[in-house]
């Protein structure tokens, strides 16, 4: 905290004493008052580039730069029942921790609210995809949006991120699988070609449930690119 000065009480000139105060520090995730979509799906290859670190040559980019911010704040799908069935109880404590692991590298706040996310899991099977080989289940799957939101009157572009991650798994599959789609979540729209990385396109017959060095290079050369996401727009209002 602060030091601060004070007039001793009925005496405005003095003499002073000086109190040990605090600033209340701002809303991590303050509530959405208005979000309006600006792109649906909006990924494209990144440009080549000399300086890249891990797989960030296989990473996505959107027309605003890396879907990334400064700090995330996530809300993550809560148990119904009290206490709740042993089904879901897994799948939160699977999800749990690999939202634990990620935050161990980037700012994440848990919220309670869903209007206050940009990233919502959700306990549900993703629904299968059509490909050229005919329909494909999966996991887990992530899906990005672009959207405009006004926070305590300040407009800013954000990535907006649903996470799917289905609850018919086995314990250490279930955290590999949310370990992974956070993954992209937080940014790194990619895959690598190595088995031992968390955000490999293929994992090996153990399911990973660490964040590999080269997972967090390419993790930490993601924050550094320049983006537009969380810059303030100006505001209505005195924020």
């Amino acid at each position: 905290g602060r030091v601060c000065q004070h007039p001793v009480p009925g005496n405005a000139d003095g003499p002073w004493r000086w109190f040990a105060c605090s600033l209340m520090p701002a809303e991590p995730c303050p509530p959405a008052q208005e979000i309006r979509l600006v792109e649906a799906s909006p990924l494209t290859p990144l440009p080549l580039s000399e300086v890249s670190a891990g797989y960030s040559l296989s990473l996505a980019t959107t027309s605003m730069g890396p879907a990334s911010l400064p700090r995330w704040c996530v809300w993550v799908q809560p148990a119904t029942g009290n206490p709740p069935d042993r089904w879901q109880a897994r799948w939160l404590s699977a999800v749990d921790e690999a939202l634990d692991t990620w935050s161990a590298h980037l700012p994440v706040v848990r919220v309670q609210d869903p209007g206050r996310a940009h990233v919502q899991l959700l306990r549900r099977r993703p629904p299968r995809r059509r490909t050229a080989s005919g329909w494909r289940a999966s996991n887990g799957r992530s899906r990005l949006q672009i959207v405009r939101a006004r926070r305590r009157g300040v407009w800013r572009f954000e990535p907006k991120v649903s996470v799917l991650v289905s609850p018919e798994l086995r314990a250490p599959v279930l955290q590999a699988t949310a370990l992974h789609e956070l993954g992209h979540a937080f940014g790194l729209w990619g895959h690598s070609s190595d088995s031992g990385d968390a955000m490999a396109v293929h994992q090996g017959k153990a399911p990973v449930l660490k964040l590999s060095e080269r997972d967090l290079e390419t993790l930490q050369w993601l924050r550094s690119q320049d983006a537009r996401f969380g810059v303030s727009e100006g505001s209505e209002t005195q924020d």
